[in-house]
């Protein structure tokens, strides 16, 4: 893409005009599309463009409700009748995704004007269902569409009890943490020391869902497990009522609403990649081949460097994905520019799919009052999908796409299997009591490849729990179709 047409702007370049946060704390509170609707009308006063003027919009999937048609009804209640329409699946790389797709169509010509959207009203929903009352909202779909996930959980995944993030994500965070040959202790309080930080920005943060402060050695003490060795206060805090928008123009629709200068975000450069969808494929359990790719060639597109940014938001819901990000960038998790604008998912919230329109939304904030440069990083299914997007107050570089810079190869996965193992990752899932319920491992196979395990004996819970288990020996039994483990 071209930002300068003989020595001038391209009328074309897309910008960044409009923004809007969202935070409903009493419950219960607005259905999504209503949520929709407010933040899209602020974001568009915001960039003093009439709402029935926008030619595209987009919508992040919402897990709180599925509508009969998302975008068709959100137009129709402001008024609007957008040329392009998109509704997107389920993926905390989508805001970027669509983000991307209009200032690509901005940049193509194809349309002057796009609003990207999203909402979660998961707390609402909690609340109704805990008053044991159906959820009261409008247009549902009849017959209700499948999951808005791109692929399923391998049938062993599956199997084993294996597609919670809570999960999965616990399993890479064991094997890095034996990669590195920390103690299980050690990484328990370099996870509160990296997070600590984040409480603070989060409390400072007027959307933020958690707005308390806490002390590394709170955040080590205070809270249940959940997926072991992650405990609640650590991880992304679903149940939200959220919602974001932001408005992209192209520069000569932007200078027709006379919107200042200073107010005009650009994205300088984003890319996508890919690693392998199932966790065990994964060559090294604890580590991203596709973050350094997806890094490098966001930032050569905007033609500029870690070094330049001077605000960073990586994408937070689990410790595993700030310290993979941290690992290939060579950031410091404690750099004093920090690793979030938000307060990222565990305190800020994480809305499902659309925590990063927050982000992204926070972060041309920032930009509009100190301008300057900013990256922002989103992760899709079990640290499957990568986005990275760098954003600046001033223009420049290429837009790039979602076309996947990189994308894994995964070594193979064996469903049943019967002998012994090695444990390359493993959690052990806790119930809302707080007590162990049972172990998942990823073993390494003797004749290569992986599989899954489960743990069922209580003995062996707290012992995998009191002790590193990666790269010991155990001997798997299996009925056909799930291994059981044990030592």
């Amino acid at each position: 893409m071209l930002f300068w047409l003989n020595g001038l702007m391209d009328p074309r370049t897309p910008c960044l005009i409009g923004i809007a946060q969202r935070t409903i704390r009493e419950q219960p509170g607005p259905e999504p599309l209503a949520l929709w609707e407010e933040v899209a009308r602020e974001a568009a006063a915001d960039a003093r463009l009439p709402v029935e003027r926008l030619d595209s919009i987009q919508i992040v999937y919402t897990d709180s409700w599925q509508y009969d048609s998302p975008v068709g009804r959100l137009a129709e209640r402001l008024g609007a009748a957008p040329r392009h329409r998109a509704y997107s699946k389920v993926s905390g790389t989508a805001p970027h995704l669509l983000v991307g797709a209009a200032a690509a169509g901005i940049a193509a010509g194809e349309f002057d004007s796009a609003l990207v959207a999203g909402a979660e009203a998961l707390a609402t929903r909690r609340a109704y269902r805990l008053a044991g009352e159906h959820v009261p909202w409008s247009h549902p779909a009849h017959p209700k569409p499948p999951y808005g996930w791109e692929r399923p959980p391998h049938p062993a995944e599956l199997a084993h009890g294996l597609f919670l993030p809570v999960h999965t994500y616990a399993i890479m965070e064991t094997a890095r943490r034996a990669a590195l040959g920390l103690s299980i202790e050690e990484e328990i309080r370099d996870r509160a020391r990296m997070m600590a930080p984040m409480t603070e920005v989060a409390a400072a943060n007027p959307y933020a869902w958690r707005r308390t402060a806490r002390t590394a050695e709170e955040l080590v003490t205070g809270d249940r497990f959940v997926g072991w060795p992650y405990t609640r206060n650590t991880v992304a805090v679903l149940e939200v009522d959220q919602a974001a928008a932001v408005v992209l123009a192209s520069t000569r629709l932007a200078d027709g609403l006379g919107v200042p200068a200073e107010q005009r975000v650009y994205l300088r450069g984003w890319a996508y990649g890919e690693d392998t969808w199932e966790v065990a494929a994964r060559p090294a359990l604890g580590a991203s081949q596709a973050i350094p790719r997806v890094a490098a060639a966001a930032f050569e597109r905007a033609g500029l460097e870690l070094g330049d940014m001077d605000a960073i938001d990586l994408y937070s819901c689990f410790a595993i994905a700030l310290r993979q990000a941290c690992d290939a960038l060579g950031l410091d998790p404690l750099e004093r520019r920090g690793l979030t604008v938000t307060g990222g998912l565990p305190y800020a919230g994480g809305p499902a799919s659309d925590y990063v329109l927050h982000s992204t939304a926070t972060m041309a904030g920032l930009l509009r009052a100190q301008s300057g440069h900013g990256l922002v990083t989103g992760v899709g299914m079990h640290l499957t999908k990568h986005t990275y997007a760098v954003w600046s107050s001033e223009p420049g570089g290429r837009l790039g796409d979602a076309a996947p810079v990189f994308v894994a190869k995964g070594v193979p996965i064996v469903g049943a299997y019967e002998g012994p193992a090695v444990v390359a990752g493993y959690t052990v899932a806790h119930g809302r009591d707080g007590s162990a319920e049972r172990g998942v491992l990823v073993v390494d196979l003797p004749g290569g490849g992986r599989a899954h395990a489960v743990v069922e004996r209580s003995e062996l819970l707290a012992d995998a729990e009191c002790r590193e288990l990666v790269g010991e020996e155990v001997r798997l039994t299996t009925d056909g179709k799930v291994n059981v483990a044990a030592w």
